[in-house]
């Protein structure tokens, strides 16, 4: 699972769970400069990313933003146009796939319908000539991993799907691979099997200790899986980090879009009192205060950013003046059980999505339709984007 935050500098242990914050380790998988092209188009451009043992690293991104092409790389069923990939110190770029310490467990499943589970997840093994006591044993542990072992005589037709992915979960780690490659593993469960898979699978890699990269377009779910996120885009990597850091910090507008909601401002900055900084938005009546971290200069065009979560709603004005304030109206809102999402049109004609808790059955005091209301945050919970 995602490690816990550490500390933010030393050398050795400090850096135990999270190893790409030392600068003296060594990456597990070194991409450089790798491309791809199918004719004139280019699926992945110069892409350069360092992967660690161990990591349950994931690449998130829209249809079409050569994450797959990337992953068939790494798996070695496309050839790189240029650059190289390195697995533990080896070059592969040449290497063909089936002599790769990876495995790739397909979106599809591609399980055997003909044959038992047990069967299925031994093929790989019988196929590389290993000792029949040494496939029983390993086909009985990884199924016993995966909860699996009392349905090792059914076919694939009499599994639920939540099964059938562990199945196929099964027979990619069988043959311990260094690397195991995850293509939208999740993506045919419902929402509520793909939760509980989740957890599931970051346990499974917890104990194997198996540097798992997963494809996703689901952005829940790389949050959730990953010690680290790339974010793709038109064949590029556009931002690496912590599930946290690519949430909290994002580099860009379209960062910030895809990760999650977020509310943006568009103005000019103006210098403030005290050496802060304002934005001055024309749909906002009220001068936005800029947070004291960001890379401004005066007078320069900006994006002030705020996630929904942040924002307090109140029907009376808010007595800290620490606090960032403005005046609106609600215009819509929806109730999703666990927490409602306001829609609020502020003085000066800008709509700002808040999404609050519902943490009582029966809300006396409840914000509702055409309700006056007080939007309200701190200031540093708010942040500078680029285009």
């Amino acid at each position: 699972m995602p490690p816990a935050a550490g500390p933010a500098g030393g050398t050795g242990a400090q850096y135990a769970d999270r190893p790409w914050l030392d600068p003296d380790a060594a990456p597990f998988i070194r991409i450089q400069g790798v491309s791809k092209r199918f004719g004139a188009f280019t699926a992945v451009g110069s892409v350069d990313l360092d992967i660690y043992r161990g990591e349950l690293f994931s690449l998130l991104g829209g249809s079409g933003c050569g994450k797959t092409t990337l992953l068939r790389m790494l798996a070695g069923f496309e050839i790189p146009s240029g650059g190289s990939i390195t697995i533990d110190g080896a070059d592969m770029t040449d290497v063909p796939a089936y002599r790769r310490p990876v495995n790739m467990m397909f979106q599809s499943y591609a399980l055997f319908p003909h044959m038992n589970v047990e069967s299925n997840v031994a093929y790989g093994l019988k196929r590389d000539g290993v000792a029949k006591a040494e496939i029983a044993k390993r086909v009985g542990d990884i199924l016993e991993m995966v909860e699996l072992r009392q349905f090792g005589k059914r076919k694939p037709h009499q599994l639920s799907g939540g099964q059938r992915q562990r199945v196929a979960l099964a027979r990619a780690l069988v043959k311990q691979p260094k690397v195991l490659l995850l293509d939208e593993p999740l993506g045919a469960l419902d929402k509520r099997l793909r939760e509980q898979t989740q957890f599931e699978l970051m346990k499974i890699q917890d104990q194997l200790g198996i540097t798992f990269i997963v494809v996703t377009h689901d952005q829940e779910e790389a949050m959730t899986l990953s010690t680290r996120i790339a974010v793709m885009d038109a064949g590029n990597i556009i931002q690496v980090g912590e599930p946290s850091e690519v949430y909290e910090r994002p580099k860009t507008r379209k960062i910030a879009n895809f990760i999650g909601t977020i509310n943006t401002f568009e103005g000019n900055i103006a210098a403030g009192g005290k050496g802060g900084w304002h934005l001055a938005c024309p749909r906002v009546r009220e001068p936005l205060r800029a947070p004291k971290d960001a890379d401004i200069k005066d007078g320069q065009k900006a994006l002030l950013a705020i996630r929904p979560e942040k924002i307090t709603m109140s029907k009376s004005k808010p007595g800290d003046d620490k606090l960032q304030s403005l005046r609106g109206e609600v215009l819509e809102l929806a109730y999703m059980g666990n927490l409602s999402i306001y829609r609020v049109r502020v003085d000066g004609g800008q709509v700002v999505q808040v999404t609050a808790p519902n943490l009582q059955r029966i809300d006396r005091n409840k914000i509702d339709w055409e309700d006056r209301v007080y939007l309200s945050w701190r200031p540093e919970n708010s942040l500078i984007l680029r285009d």
